[in-house]
This record gives structure tokens, C-alpha cells and sequence, in this order.
């Protein structure tokens, strides 16, 4: 039977454990980029907003196109982590601003949801010149092939030919 002296400290140590519990399986929410919420892209006017009232409303882009700087990239993706689990992405958005190259005004604002295009796996491969060795042909293949002449026998030995 339990000793009644001590049930507070069972309850209390029982309470601690179950906290400490229970908040490992709380999940975990990580946002990374430039994640831009609805209200942000309505701010953008297309005709009226210029670069430098496009950083200042929702930031600096996340990358400009390569080729085109007139197109910047605001790329966004949140996460959610329970426990050891791995993370799933629960938002991913992309969204393109596009600007007139003639006057530096926004022209366009488009966002993909999902954030990716499909790109088709190509199944062709590459064919190498040569010949094709086995894993034992490769392993052994170079076994007498070198031998040791005196110049090298001197040079790694560190004496002067």
C-alpha cells in the first residue's frame, strides 16, 4: 500500500512526466523564404507600384529571374514536425511579380499555390567510351603495372639522385 505522505510528490512527479510528455508531440511549425499572405500581394498595385514600393510593401525578393530583372521571385514553404516524424510541408507558394522594363511599374502579380511544375524524368542515359570493367576487373587491374625504378625509390625515400 502507498504511503500517503508521499502522494503529493508521486502526483507532482506524475504531472512533470506527463507535461514533458505530451510537448514532445506538440508540433513543430518552421516557415522558411519569404512566405507572403493575402493581404501582402493586394497591397502590390499593378500600373502604380514601382521596385521601391514593392520592398518596401512586402520586402526584398527571394530571388531575381537570371536573365530578366524585371521578374522577381518571392518563394515560401511552412512546415509542420510532429515528434520524430519527418517534417511535412503544409504551404508552399510561389509568387511572381513582374515589372514593365519601359517605366519600372508592376505589371503583374501571379502566385502558384503549390509552388512547383512537373518536369518529366527523362529515362535516356548517356553512353560512355571504353570499356566496361567488372568490380573485380577495377579492383585488381592496376597489380603490376607500376614498377619501382631507382629515381622514384630515392625521391620518396628523400635522398638526392
Amino acid at each position: 500500500m502507498m504511503n500517503h505522505r508521499y502522494l503529493p510528490l508521486y502526483i507532482l512527479c506524475l504531472l512533470i512526466f506527463s507535461a514533458g510528455f505530451l510537448s514532445a508531440c506538440t508540433p513543430q511549425l518552421a516557415t522558411r523564404g519569404n512566405l507572403l499572405e493575402e493581404y501582402q500581394m493586394k497591397e502590390v498595385l499593378p500600373g502604380l507600384d514601382t521596385r521601391d514600393d514593392v520592398i518596401r510593401k512586402i520586402g526584398s525578393p527571394t530571388t531575381v529571374a537570371p536573365f530578366d530583372d524585371n521578374t522577381w521571385y518571392y518563394i515560401g514553404r511552412r512546415t509542420e514536425k510532429n515528434g520524430i516524424l519527418d517534417p511535412k510541408v503544409t504551404e508552399e507558394k510561389i509568387v511572381v511579380v513582374t515589372f514593365n522594363a519601359e517605366d519600372g511599374f508592376v505589371e503583374n502579380i501571379l502566385e502558384r499555390q503549390d509552388g512547383r511544375e512537373d518536369v518529366p524524368i527523362v529515362q535516356r542515359t548517356t553512353p560512355t567510351t571504353g570499356n566496361d570493367y567488372t568490380f573485380i576487373q577495377q579492383m585488381l587491374g592496376n597489380i603490376g603495372k607500376f614498377n619501382k625504378s631507382p629515381e622514384s625509390a630515392a625521391a620518396t625515400a628523400g635522398g638526392m639522385p
